[in-house]
This record gives structure tokens, C-alpha cells and sequence, in this order.
């Protein structure tokens, strides 16, 4: 399976816990006005392609960074664009990760998530080799949500309690723009 990528990031410090490879995938069913990454929506303008493993093995080198005092401190993380629109590559990539003990962590907004066939049973056997989620909740609120990304919410709160429901590790995100996601009640 081979994945489309936009941009990789091999001493990323953000991207989940200590040191972290990060692999930007091209492609996104978003359209956030504050995007930080907007040349990842396109699946058209991917900077080149790769197979998983080859994409793993890439990473792979830089696995002396992932220790901290002979102690895992790092690992990977598949970032986008929206990765979950690439889920067959991300589970090969991350399956490999897990074969060598690598801490694998998927940053996602959670927008193409569904309990709906095949995507449920693709997310469930990625969910076997994902040690973190980091999930963005763009604005609570379903209307101002849409507003803001041209997308409901309801997908990504799903996906959130499917996590919580099978103790999944996540890190939730909410930026914070003034007007525009900020709202007090909505932070409560």
C-alpha cells in the first residue's frame, strides 16, 4: 500500500510524547478557516508517494533519537492532512512500527471516522497498533463547528467516545481563535 505524502518531519517535538518522526499525509475532508496546513488538502498535490514500509524503514533510522537515558522517549507520528483517509496505508506503516517497538501516535481531527463498513473494521485493526490519539476538537458546538470547517462535528465526538470506550490513550486539542472558537460555554 502506498501513501501519499506531503512532507515529513524527522526531529518533531510536538507530535506526542519526547522526540517524534512525523510523516504530514497528503489529503483532508476539512476546510478549516484557520488551517495550519492547507497545501495538505489537496490529494492531487502529494510531494510523492511511498510504500509503507519503505516510509517505515525511512523512519526507522532515526530511532536513536527515540531514547532518552537508554529509555523510550519518541516514535512516530502520522500527521496530515487527515491520515484516517489514507487508513490502509497508516495501519501497514504503524503495524511495522509495532513489530520493532516503536511508539506510533496518530494525530487526527477525527473527521472521517464512522462505525460504518469497511472503515469500522479498518479503524478497529489500526487501533491495535496506535499507542496515542491526539484528536482536535475544532469547536464543540455542531453549528459554529461547520462554520469553521465545512464539516459537522458529529463524526469526530463519535470517534472520541469509540476511544473512551476502549481505553484508548488521547490527547484532546482545541485551539483557541478569538471569535471564532472561544465561545466560554462552549469551552465548558
Amino acid at each position: 500500500m502506498d501513501g501519499k505524502i506531503h512532507s515529513i518531519e524527522t526531529f518533531g517535538l510536538v507530535d506526542g510524547p519526547g522526540v517524534r518522526y512525523v510523516l504530514f499525509l497528503q489529503g483532508c475532508n476539512m476546510r478549516c478557516k484557520y488551517c495550519h496546513n492547507p497545501e495538505t488538502w489537496s490529494f492531487d498535490d502529494a510531494k510523492f508517494t511511498v510504500s509503507a514500509k519503505d516510509a517505515f524503514n525511512k523512519a526507522y533510522k532515526y530511532k536513536n533519537y527515540w531514547r532518552k537515558n537508554g529509555k523510550p522517549n519518541g516514535g512516530i507520528t502520522v500527521s496530515g492532512g487527515e491520515p484516517l483517509l489514507q487508513i490502509d496505508f497508516v495501519t501497514e506503516f504503524f503495524k511495522l512500527a509495532k513489530e520493532k517497538g516503536v511508539h506510533t501516535t496518530l494525530d487526527s481531527s477525527g473527521s472521517a471516522f464512522t462505525r460504518e463498513e469497511p472503515f469500522f473494521s479498518k479503524f478497529e485493526e489500526l487501533m491495535k497498533y496506535t499507542d496515542l490519539l491526539m484528536v482536535d476538537i475544532k469547536e464543540i458546538n455542531d453549528e459554529r463547528h461547520q462554520v469553521l470547517t465545512g464539516a459537522s462535528n458529529k463524526r469526530v465526538l463519535d470517534m472520541i467516545q469509540y476511544l473512551n470506550d476502549i481505553n484508548k490513550p488521547i490527547w484532546i486539542r482545541h485551539v483557541l481563535v478569538p471569535e471564532r472558537s472561544d465561545f466560554d460555554e462552549d469551552l465548558h
